[in-house]
């Protein structure tokens, strides 16, 4: 009588189940540079636009003052020797003033432009993800994940330009 083992048979059933629960479970990626779909939307560039018109003044004064330092620095050295004590000391507590109120001023703008520019790109990184959830429903994504978060990917699997798009089309910028 022939002996039968069922064993090997066993092993090939389960590698067919186990082939066919992976092919099963292949999941449709996308993937997108978020930063540069955001930083590319009309709504970001306007904003950039606006902020640089409207701290335009400050920065205009802030150059004025890295100028009238330099004057007084040059001043400083092209006449050294030639100026009283009183006088030289005087340009130093001058531009020592122009230095501390030049350094008030770059903080406070900075902070100002960054609690700003912290703002809106909080808001359209919120709205941009939404729109991005839209689109993998859409489009029967089961996953979007971040370029930066990639070592490679297929280039036919980036969604950057297409999220963009869809925000500018989600969240039309008045002109």
């Amino acid at each position: 009588m022939l002996k039968f083992s069922s064993r090997p048979l066993l092993v090939l059933a389960l590698g067919l189940v186990a082939s066919a629960s992976l092919s099963m479970a292949q999941s449709k990626v996308g993937i997108i540079n978020l930063q540069k779909a955001v930083l590319d939307t009309a709504e970001i560039k306007k904003a950039q636009l606006e902020l640089e018109a409207k701290f335009k003044p400050k920065t205009d004064a802030i150059d004025r003052l890295q100028k009238e330092l330099a004057d007084i620095q040059n001043k400083l050295q092209t006449m050294a020797g030639k100026l009283t004590p009183q006088a030289e000391q005087e340009m130093q507590i001058t531009g020592t003033r122009k230095q501390r109120e030049l350094t008030r001023l770059n903080e406070d703008v900075q902070g100002d432009v960054d609690r700003e520019r912290n703002e809106i790109l909080g808001r359209a990184a919120t709205r941009m993800q939404d729109v991005v959830k839209k689109m993998a429903d859409a489009s029967g994504l089961d996953i979007v994940v971040d370029v930066s978060n990639t070592v490679f990917f297929k280039t036919s699997l980036e969604i950057t330009k297409d999220s963009t798009t869809a925000y500018d089309k989600a969240y039309p910028v008045a002109k």
